[in-house]
């Protein structure tokens, strides 16, 4: 360790996993995605034939990473206001300390790192509130997805039980009139293809998010000088410890 910092822990092991599953799970979710959308190549076996089960596959992989994001999504939600290591909704909360800090973090974005009243150590209100949105975009995308799935169960049956599209259909049915009235066509009545569309459009949202998210981890690094890229690898960074 550099003389002059300190080591501090900012991310448990559960996070990190947490972390590298929803990303690798995305990377497969975007890829499956747009094939399912709009078929982009074609798969082919041993004899040069085309692999009648393209689709299928890629529906399979689809839906299994969304199982993984529902599964860590519970888990996010459950840590966000019951960790005992940190509890992310109270800087959420908009007291006076988290807006000044809010905003003084935005300033040092803005003014690249010219203006620094804050104290970068922990997690600070900034990137709290920006993955509460990641979050809820998230969670949008699964509610919507899941009601594109249980669309398909016309029949109302599944291999499980009429149980199962029922507690979809109770939980999800809502998205079809506001994705309507998000894209301005409840005048022509819901639609289950607008939930389609805002699904997709979902997805560009959290990719757009997703690269500002991995460019403010490098500024953040060149700029604070604190090691905070190393924070979803080893769980620390290191900061420069207060002269006495």
């Amino acid at each position: 360790m550099k003389p002059g910092y300190k080591q501090v822990k900012r991310m448990t092991a559960m996070g990190r996993t947490i972390h590298w599953a929803n990303a690798l799970s995305m990377i497969v979710a975007i890829i499956t995605g747009l094939y399912i959308a709009d078929p982009y190549y074609q798969a082919l076996i041993a004899d040069d034939a085309v692999d009648k089960y393209v689709m299928a596959w890629n529906r399979w992989g689809h839906f299994m990473v969304a199982i993984i994001f529902d599964v860590t999504s519970i888990i996010i939600a459950y840590l966000y206001f019951f960790s005992r290591f940190e509890k992310p909704y109270k800087k959420v909360i908009p007291t006076a300390k988290n807006i000044k800090e809010f905003v003084e973090v935005f300033l040092n974005l803005v003014t690249l790192n010219r203006r620094k009243a804050f104290d970068s150590t922990h997690n600070d209100s900034f990137n709290t509130v920006f993955f509460t949105v990641f979050h809820l975009l998230l969670a949008w995308m699964l509610l919507t997805g899941l009601q594109l799935y249980v669309h398909g169960l016309e029949s109302g049956e599944s291999s499980i039980g009429r149980w199962w599209p029922w507690m979809l259909h109770f939980a999800t049915d809502w998205t079809v009139p506001v994705s309507s009235w998000i894209i301005g066509t409840t005048a022509t009545g819901n639609n289950i293809m607008d939930v389609r569309i805002v699904h997709h459009y979902t997805m560009w949202w959290i990719v757009i998010w997703v690269v500002f998210h991995i460019y403010y981890q490098i500024w953040r690094t060149i700029f604070w000088k604190e090691g905070d890229i190393s924070i979803v690898v080893s769980g620390s960074k290191f900061v420069k410890e207060e002269k006495a």
